[in-house]
């Protein structure tokens, strides 16, 4: 689906008559109860309609924690449990979604999005890439990828730049850049904007050329997806926006889908070589920080 900022409920009609009054306002607002629209958040998660939950197995169902379908344009935001495993899916192919992530009751512990790249050796994010923070640790591990299409290192989109290329940049304008929505999204978990760091982008990839160069390269394909396991209890905030480096003269994209479900025995599993995936000694050796730390907290 493209881009729009709103969509009217299904079955809702245009008629406010009646809304003057409280009990008018307050029957009109009842009668909206249990309709959906084409982007909405779901509570609880496992009454998410099929077409967003399709793939996932019978336990996964059953274990669903959020279950959402991102506008174009928009942002959210999630507090989520050490061992959840999170898919993110292009359903229509121009979806650019940047995430940041805080440690949950210690926001100064966030991704380093710097070291994200630096410590495995790779600029480019895929299957079995770490998420590191600031500290050593391992906040997230990329577990499942289709894309192939994401970019560490160019950023988010800034209100200047949007307000320069598109002719708006606030977070409530018709092109809201990345870095308003993620501070909206973070706020609402009492982070200042000041500390939110840069973020990685899924879904829409960059390429750096020998002269370094950074090239534009667009999506994969419609149905991409990529998943991520969580290491530890974390703020995430999403925001589903354009790319810096998106060439297209219009704020144009379309909308993401997001499903995550508790998997605590994927942590033991992507340790041992379970998940297909085999991790380089510096993923290892942050997920044995990772371990270490959440040890000295948990054991009396």
């Amino acid at each position: 689906m493209t881009h729009t900022l709103t969509a009217p409920p299904t079955g809702a009609g245009t008629d406010t008559a009646g809304t003057a009054t409280t009990a008018g306002a307050r029957t009109h607002a009842r009668a909206q109860h249990g309709r959906t629209t084409g982007t909405m958040i779901y509570v609880p998660a496992t009454t998410a309609p099929e077409r967003l939950t399709s793939g996932l197995a019978p336990e996964q169902l059953e274990r669903l924690t959020w279950a959402e379908s991102l506008a174009f344009g928009r942002y959210t935001h999630l507090q989520l449990a050490r061992g959840t495993r999170i898919r993110l899916k292009d359903t229509d192919g121009d979806a650019c979604v940047h995430a940041v992530l805080f440690r949950a009751g210690d926001r100064y512990e966030r991704i380093n999005v710097a070291d994200t790249v630096k410590v495995p050796w790779q600029a480019y994010l895929g299957a079995g890439h770490p998420l590191l923070s600031d500290a050593g640790r391992l906040m997230a591990t990329i577990v499942a990828d289709s894309s192939g299409h994401h970019d560490a290192l160019t950023g988010t989109t800034s209100r200047a730049g949007n307000e320069a290329k598109y002719g708006a940049g606030a977070a409530h304008s018709a092109s809201p850049a990345g870095r308003e929505l993620l501070t909206l999204g973070a706020l609402k978990h009492g982070i200042s904007q000041r500390e939110v760091p840069p973020s990685v982008s899924f879904f829409q990839g960059i390429s750096v050329d020998a002269d370094g160069g950074i090239r534009f390269t667009g999506s994969a394909a419609a149905g991409s997806a990529v998943e991520l396991l969580l290491h530890m209890d974390v703020v995430l905030v999403l925001a589903n926006t354009a790319h810096p480096l998106d060439p297209r003269p219009d704020f144009t994209g379309s909308a993401v889908d997001i499903l995550a479900w508790q998997a605590p025995e994927d942590l033991s599993r992507l340790a041992n070589g379970e998940l297909g995936l085999d991790l380089a000694p510096e993923h290892r050796l942050a997920l044995q920080n990772t371990e270490h730390d959440y040890q000295a907290r948990t054991t009396a």
